[in-house]
């Protein structure tokens, strides 16, 4: 880095002055002071290596941790392969890039995969057309470079968990052969939740600065489409909320919302209706976490917020894209910003994060159970929650971020020579109020301030030069997230 060069130039001049004015020094004299200030020098720790030492000290378990969780309804296969290769291998040409709600051709899908691979944002839609959906997912599937992993947010985040062999994980949703073939030993998956076919998901990534004809992607990310319609009729929602009772959960995890949007409008309110119904039949003393994924349909979106879904949980994950439609679906602070330029404005997401919890989270006079928000980026994470519900969340933040730069560089611990910091040094924490300016200091990564009985935890994120995989990232931030969370009883 800069630092160790201004360092070095500095030392070498300091040891031609010393040489100028104490010829006297014999050399060996010379080199013993020379090897103790390089020795010296080599100490010095990069930012990113304190930083890594500073999560290391503050990760520590909660006092009162999970022993059962419980986690549904979206599970497929992931078929992952190079975007750019899949659609030279179907014949398709690189073009102008253009937004499409649902694919409903494969001219769609070259225009879609275009547009999001200029922005480098991830996007999931829903592909129209069975028959020519099935061509292309053998086309994918035979593909040499194609791999199969677990998918859906919820089987990934339940194959995550169970990882901690403390851990007991219950999976519902459609579970074939393959993706029960994949699935960790911990992971239990109930008999009524097992189907004879898989559902596939078509994962196509592309690397930064990777280019297709005139597109150029400015960071590496990934376009996700299928024809699932087990998962995009929640097909498995009333197995998972009757199979609890018996598993007994210290914790729900519930995904797979946003696969409804491939339902007709009547279809999907009605479906969200049952879905709502299901959710309420949980206990109350078990805490629920949602995880949102990529939506386009507003009003979806304003029902989840306002009437329906939100309300019923205690805790939710999102990413940047998510976090910004969901402030434009329900009329919140910065609604009319059209997108996010390079990496989100941490006041920007702090007024957003803010309003969510306090016009939309519990409060006495509101009948919310809505207490903890996880939002990660790619150069950062936040933590918001209010206050009273939730405990240890400098450690749950520290190990999201650390998940982060694990999982995208396929590392056990995060190699430093692998990352690189790409959150700002500076930031405000709030756009709408009188904000308080930070400085990040690597030695302390973890950021607390406070906002009207709501605290914030913020910390940057060490982002993997050549990421191996970004497909799960933010299931496996999540997970890692609530594993080091604690909620009080109440």
């Amino acid at each position: 880095m800069w630092q160790r060069s201004v360092c070095v130039g500095l030392l070498a001049l300091a040891l031609g002055y010393l040489c100028l004015l104490s010829p006297e020094l014999s050399p060996s004299a010379l080199r013993h002071l020379s090897a103790s200030l390089l020795g010296g020098l080599r100490g010095a720790r990069s930012l990113e290596a304190r930083m890594v030492a500073a999560w290391q000290a503050a990760i520590v378990r909660p006092a009162r941790g999970w022993a059962r969780v419980a986690v549904g309804v979206n599970a497929c296969v992931d078929v992952v392969l190079s975007g750019v290769r899949l659609l030279e291998a179907l014949g398709l040409e690189p073009g102008d890039g253009r937004n499409h709600l649902v694919l409903n051709s494969q001219q769609d899908l070259q225009e879609a995969f275009a547009h999001f691979m200029e922005k480098g944002a991830a996007a999931e839609r829903f592909f129209s057309d069975a028959e020519s959906f099935q061509r292309i997912a053998r086309a994918a599937a035979e593909h040499p470079g194609a791999q199969l992993y677990v998918g859906g947010n919820a089987a990934l985040i339940g194959q995550k968990l169970a990882t901690n062999p403390d851990l007991k994980i219950l999976l519902c949703g459609p579970v074939g052969p393959k993706l029960h073939e994949l699935l960790d030993d911990n992971v239990v998956v109930p008999p009524e939740s097992m189907q004879e076919r898989d559902e596939f998901h078509l994962i196509l990534e592309y690397q930064a600065g990777e280019e297709w004809g005139q597109v150029r992607a400015p960071n590496a990310n990934r376009f996700i489409f299928s024809h699932d319609l087990s998962n995009g009729a929640l097909n498995m929602l009333e197995v998972f909320v009757s199979s609890l009772d018996e598993f007994q959960p210290d914790l729900v995890v519930l995904s797979g919302l946003h696969m409804m949007e491939g339902q007709s409008k009547e279809m999907r309110h009605r479906r969200l209706l049952e879905a709502v119904a299901s959710i309420s039949d949980i206990p109350t003393d078990i805490p629920i976490h949602l995880e949102l994924a990529s939506m386009t349909d507003q009003d979806f979106m304003s029902n989840i917020v306002h009437q329906q879904v939100l309300p019923l949980v205690n805790s939710i994950g999102l990413n940047e894209q998510e976090l910004l439609f969901l402030t434009q679906s329900a009329s919140g602070p910065h609604a009319s910003l059209p997108a996010w330029s390079g990496v989100p404005d941490v006041g920007t997401v702090s007024d957003i994060l803010f309003w969510l919890l306090k016009e939309h989270g519990k409060a006495a006079q509101r009948a919310s159970d809505l207490t903890r928000v996880h939002f990660h980026t790619l150069a950062y994470h936040i933590l918001a929650t209010v206050d009273g519900y939730w405990g240890n969340q400098v450690a749950a933040v520290a190990a999201g971020a650390r998940a982060a730069g694990t999982q995208a560089c396929a590392t056990e611990t995060i190699d430093t020579s692998k990352v690189f910091l790409k959150a700002p040094l500076e930031f405000v924490t709030s756009q709408l109020e009188a904000p308080a300016k930070v400085s990040l200091n690597p030695d302390e990564p973890v950021v607390r301030w406070h906002r009207e009985g709501i605290s914030f935890h913020f910390t940057p994120v060490l982002v993997c030069k050549d990421p191996v995989r970004t497909v799960g990232l933010g299931d496996a931030i999540s997970a890692e997230g609530l594993l080091y969370s604690e909620a009080y009883p109440q």
